[in-house]
C-alpha cells in the first residue's frame, strides 16, 4: 500500500464522530428489504421495528449499569427504547464501584483454593500437565470466577427493544450485550435494534486453556460485544466495535500462546435467523464475526440468514464472517489491512460446512504480500459465490475474483455457485463507490 493511501485511510479513520442523528433516529424501524432483517414474517409483518412502540413510560435514559439493567427489565417484552448517555461500564459491583479482574477471583468450591493465574499457569503447564484439558481446584477456582464476572458483565437484551446511543461518544465499556430468549428450544422474534453505540474491551479475565485446540493450543474466551442466540430480528446498525485498553498486541504469550482475552465482536449462533448488520465500524480485533457456532448443529440448517452491508472491516485478524449453514449477504463492506493488521491476519471470509456466502460489490485495501486468495479460507464448507470485488484500487485492473484465485492454489477447491440469491437489499453500491461511501458513513452518528 502507498504512503499516500495510508494517509488517506489514517485521516479518514480518525474523523470525529460529529454528525448527529435525527430526532427520530430511536423510534425508527428498518427499512422494507433492508436485509433478512426486514423480512416479514407472521410475528413481525413489518420486519424488524425495535422498540420504536414504546409509550412515554417506557422510554428511558440511562448511565450506570444499574440503571441500564432495570430499564432493560428482562425478559419484560414490553416495547422499550433505552437510550444510553455517555459510557457505562459493566464492570461495577452493586454499588457502581470499578471491578478489576482481581476482584472477580473466587476459590476453588471443593478445596477452598483461591484462583490465581500464577497457580494456574504452575499447574497446567504442558511440560508438567500434559496436552490434556485442565481440571483440579484451579481449573474450578477459573470456572468460579469467570461466573463471578459473567454475572456482572452479561446484560441481556429482551424483545421488542431499541438500545441507542445519546448522543456523541456513549456506548458501553466490558459488556456484553446477550440478546436471547428466556427459552433456548428453537428460536423466537426478539425484535431488537442496537444503534449509536461505542462498544469497547469487552474482556474476558478468565480465558480457557484449551490445550487440544490446533496444534499447539489456545486460550479461549466466553464473551462477545453482541451474541444473538436463539432469536430472530436483530437489526446491528451504526456502532464501533474496538478493543482500546485491552488491545491483543498489549497481551501477554502463556505456554507459547496469545493469552486471548476477546471473542467475538457480534456472534450468530443457536438457530438465530433474520440479522442485519450494518454500517458498523469494525476494528483492531482477531475473531470479527461466528455465524453459526459448530459443525455438529444441524438445527441451524434454513436458518442463518444474516446480511452484512457497508461496514469497515479493519485490522480484523479472521471470521468477517466465518459462516456455518446459514445464507449470508455479504455486499458493500470495505475491509482494510495496514502492515500490522496483516501480520495478524488469517482471512476474511470463511466457509464453514453448508455454507452458503453470497458476496457482492465489496473493496479490499491491504498490502501487496495480501493477494486475493488469502481473503478467503475453508473450513469444510463448498461453496462461495463472489462477485464485483475489487483490491487497491477502482479500475479495472483492481478486479479480482476471489474464489478462482483460491482455488488455484488450493485443494480441495470451492464451487463459485450456490443454491440461492438475495432478493433483501435496498441497493447494491458500485464497488468503486464503496470505499468513500463507507470509510466516511460507518460508525456511530454517521
Amino acid at each position: 500500500m502507498s504512503t499516500r493511501t495510508c494517509l488517506v485511510l489514517a485521516l479518514m479513520l480518525a474523523l470525529p464522530l460529529c454528525a448527529q442523528a435525527g430526532v427520530d433516529a430511536e423510534r425508527q424501524t428498518l427499512s422494507a428489504n433492508d436485509g433478512w432483517a426486514a423480512m416479514p414474517t407472521a410475528a413481525l409483518p413489518q420486519g424488524t421495528t425495535g422498540g420504536s412502540a414504546a409509550d412515554a413510560a417506557h422510554v428511558y435514559t440511562v448511565s450506570d449499569r444499574n440503571a441500564l439493567v432495570a430499564a432493560l427489565n428482562f425478559p419484560d417484552a414490553t416495547p422499550k427504547i433505552v437510550r444510553i448517555e455517555g459510557v457505562i461500564d459493566a464492570n461495577v459491583d452493586a454499588a457502581g464501584q470499578p471491578l478489576s479482574c482481581a476482584d472477580y477471583a473466587r476459590p476453588d468450591p471443593t478445596t477452598g483454593e483461591l484462583y490465581s493465574l500464577d497457580a494456574f499457569l504452575a499447574a497446567y503447564d504442558p511440560a508438567v500437565w500434559g496436552r490434556v484439558n485442565p481440571s483440579g481446584p484451579q481449573e474450578r477456582a477459573r470456572v468460579a470466577s469467570a461466573a463471578a464476572q459473567q454475572a456482572r458483565v452479561r446484560i441481556r437484551v429482551p424483545a421488542n427493544t431499541t438500545i441507542i446511543g445519546a448522543g456523541h461518544g456513549a456506548g458501553l465499556r466490558g459488556a456484553w450485550l446477550d440478546i436471547r430468549p428466556s427459552s433456548t428450544s428453537g428460536n423466537q422474534p426478539m425484535n431488537v435494534i442496537v444503534r449509536n453505540l461505542l462498544l469497547v474491551d469487552s474482556v474476558d479475565c478468565f480465558p480457557q486453556w484449551s490445550p487440544t485446540d490446533g496444534a499447539e493450543g489456545n486460550w479461549n474466551s466466553l464473551y462477545d460485544a453482541i451474541s444473538v442466540r436463539n432469536a430472530t430480528h436483530v437489526w446491528i446498525d451504526h456502532n464501533a466495535f474496538l478493543d482500546v485498553a485491552t488491545r491483543d498486541e498489549d497481551a501477554p504469550t502463556y505456554f507459547g500462546r496469545l493469552y486471548q482475552r476477546h471473542d467475538g465482536l457480534v456472534d450468530v449462533t443457536n438457530e438465530s435467523d433474520n440479522v442485519t448488520v450494518s454500517w458498523n465500524l469494525m476494528a483492531n480485533h482477531d475473531k470479527a464475526m461466528l455465524i453459526g457456532s459448530s459443525d455438529s448443529a444441524t438445527a441451524d440448517r434454513n436458518k442463518l440468514r444474516v446480511t452484512l452491508h457497508h461496514n469497515l472491516f479493519h485490522d480484523l485478524g479472521q471470521r468477517v464472517p466465518r459462516v456455518r449453514y446459514g445464507q449470508v449477504h455479504v455486499f458493500n463492506n470495505q475491509y482494510t489491512l495496514t502492515s500490522d493488521g496483516a501480520a495478524r491476519y488469517g482471512y476474511h471470509w470463511g466457509a464453514g460446512i453448508e455454507s452458503q456466502i453470497f458476496a457482492q460489490n465489496n473493496h479490499f485495501i491491504v498490502p501487496d504480500a495480501v493477494t486475493a486468495d488469502l481473503f478467503v479460507d475453508r473450513f469444510n464448507g463448498t461453496a462461495l459465490h463472489d462477485e464485483g470485488t475489487m483490491r487497491n484500487g477502482v479500475s479495472r485492473h483492481a478486479r479480482v475474483d476471489v474464489v478462482a484465485a483460491y482455488n488455484a492454489v488450493n485443494t480441495p477447491t470451492l464451487d463459485p455457485n450456490v443454491t440461492w440469491t438475495p432478493t433483501f437489499f435496498r441497493r447494491i453500491d458500485p464497488t468503486q463507490a464503496v470505499p468513500i461511501l463507507v470509510i466516511l458513513g460507518a460508525g456511530p452518528f454517521k
